[in-house]
């Protein structure tokens, strides 16, 4: 089936593929631009040595997302991507030595806590766990898989039969305080309290709402054959063999407005392009700042700098680790948890005493088959913006900190070769976002009711990314993308517009179409 609406889809990241894939499908001629070289957006890679190394997100969760996802396109996740479960997935470090890993069953997990802190603190995890399930449970169909509510549409949604669960999403305490009321050992709330970091935020400051993210890797996380990168380009080609056509190495510099409306979309080649609708995956305050012409200013709500989330520091690249048994997925935990979160949001700067992730791209549960040179990504959080007179020797001290701390814990990582990305080069990646990687914090309970939702209040325009309803991580990602087709194809109707046509063999080029302004 095919329809006479053309639908431009700006950004090629996760949420603007699953946007295509699902338009695509539904017989919509469906056009997407991005800048870069290749789909993927924020799901990037770095060649080092010619080694292909994530650079992005390195974590595959809620399996059950993308196979529905891929499904509803005509796709098959399973013969697509090969994927395999962890049953290792982290790896917990302290100076001094100690060590805890976490697994995908909550007895493993209890088990392992309980010869780490104790009977008891095994027992407050178990109580933790079945909260974070609970959590997940009540906001799974009534928030994270649906259009973005209000307070007031997401009780409706949950129903008042239902009221005690939604009071125990626990929306008005912070992670930390609510951690508290599970564990006694500070290294155990240090552990948890990084799930608020997933999105870019303080556990310190973020809703007790984000203990679900336990249960979504109890739910599996995976491995990836080939990379992360695989997923995006998985995608692309479902959406390609569904009608979908890409252009890379182009920048949408305006959507073209007509009469109140969108009708098409203009590029940094001078081309302009007919559109029924366009669906924008990348971080809203673009909008806000006339990246995209200046009709589309005021299109929908962005946070200010100051609620930005999250940005990095990455060292990445080949080299040999010594001293401690890596997995896959590693965390080195700094000693004032507190205090590196308030040197972030509070002032700005990077962190004296910066906690450490550390991914092994070639580790799975175990350690290297081979010894020898292997390809690592580490990362330290910062804040977005970041920049000063004295960047240099705050980089300078972040990074002798961060190489102290593993040291500390028995880790010494001899680089061959390595690439630094810093806040600065993030904001030049993704523009808007002054280098912020997960759209705003979601610090305290109305964080998640500011985000935009699908819709805007230009018609014809609609939104997809980690900046906007349900948030980020590359499961909620692919969910704004197939909220906003769902909305678009509500909107414009496109089912009743639907007529027979054979599905192209080969795909052209598209053309660009002269369209008007007012």
């Amino acid at each position: 089936m095919a329809c006479d609406r053309r639908v431009v889809v700006i950004g090629a990241g996760v949420g603007g593929l699953a946007a295509a894939m699902i338009l695509a499908a539904q017989g919509v001629e469906t056009l997407v631009f991005d800048m870069a070289a290749a789909p993927g957006g924020k799901l990037r890679e770095v060649e080092v040595e010619g080694c292909r190394i994530d650079a992005g997100p390195t974590v595959f969760t809620l399996r059950e997302v993308f196979e529905e996802l891929f499904a509803e396109a005509g796709g098959d996740l399973g013969s697509q991507l090969k994927l395999h479960r962890a049953q290792r997935l982290a790896r917990h470090a302290w100076s001094g030595g100690a060590r805890l890993d976490l697994y995908g069953d909550v007895e493993a997990n209890a088990d392992a806590i309980g010869a780490f802190a104790g009977a008891a603190e095994a027992d407050g995890y178990r109580a933790f766990a079945a909260r974070s399930a609970r959590i997940y449970g009540t906001l799974r169909d009534a928030y994270i898989r649906a259009p973005k509510p209000n307070p007031v549409t997401l009780a409706a949604r949950i129903g008042l039969a239902k009221l005690p669960d939604l009071l125990a999403i626990s929306p008005f305490a912070t992670l930390e305080h609510s951690l508290g009321e599970h564990f006694r050992d500070p290294r155990l709330r240090q552990l948890f309290g990084r799930y608020a970091t997933y999105c870019g935020s303080s556990p310190y400051l973020a809703p007790a709402t984000l203990m679900l993210v336990a249960h979504a890797e109890h739910e599996g996380v995976w491995y990836v054959e080939g990379g992360m990168r695989r997923v995006a380009e998985e995608m692309r080609r479902l959406a390609e063999r569904r009608g979908a056509r890409f252009r890379f190495h182009t920048r949408v510099k305006e959507i073209i407005v007509r009469n109140g409306r969108v009708v098409g979309v203009a590029t940094d080649r001078g081309e302009r392009f007919r559109a029924d609708a366009v669906v924008f995956n990348g971080d809203v305050a673009a909008l806000g700042e006339g990246l995209l012409g200046p009709r589309a200013r005021g299109a929908a709500p962005s946070c200010g700098p100051a609620k930005r989330s999250l940005s990095a520091i990455t060292w990445l690249g080949v080299g040999e680790a010594r001293g401690f048994e890596l997995i896959r997925h590693n965390v080195f935990f700094a000693a004032d948890y507190a205090r590196e979160f308030e040197a972030i949001f509070k002032h700005g700067r990077l962190p004296a005493a910066p906690t450490v992730y550390v991914c092994a791209s070639d580790r799975q549960d175990e350690g290297l088959v081979a010894p020898g040179a292997e390809r690592l990504f580490c990362l330290v959080n910062a804040p977005a913006g970041w920049s000063g007179t004295d960047a240099a020797e705050e980089f300078e001290a972040c990074e002798k900190a961060a190489d102290q701390l593993m040291r500390n814990c028995g880790l010494e990582l001899n680089w061959r070769r390595r690439r630094v990305t810093t806040p600065n080069d993030f904001a030049g990646l993704f523009p808007a976002t002054g280098g912020a990687l997960y759209g705003p914090a979601s610090h305290g309970w109305r964080a998640s009711f500011r985000r935009a939702g699908s819709r805007t209040r230009l018609p014809g325009l609609y939104l997809a990314g980690g900046s906007v309803h349900p948030g980020p991580g590359l499961p909620t990602v692919a969910l704004s993308g197939w909220l906003a087709a769902q909305a678009l194809i509500a909107d414009l109707d496109l089912n009743k517009s639907l007529v027979p046509a054979a599905m192209p063999g080969g795909i052209s080029t598209p053309s660009a179409t002269t369209v008007a302004a007012d």
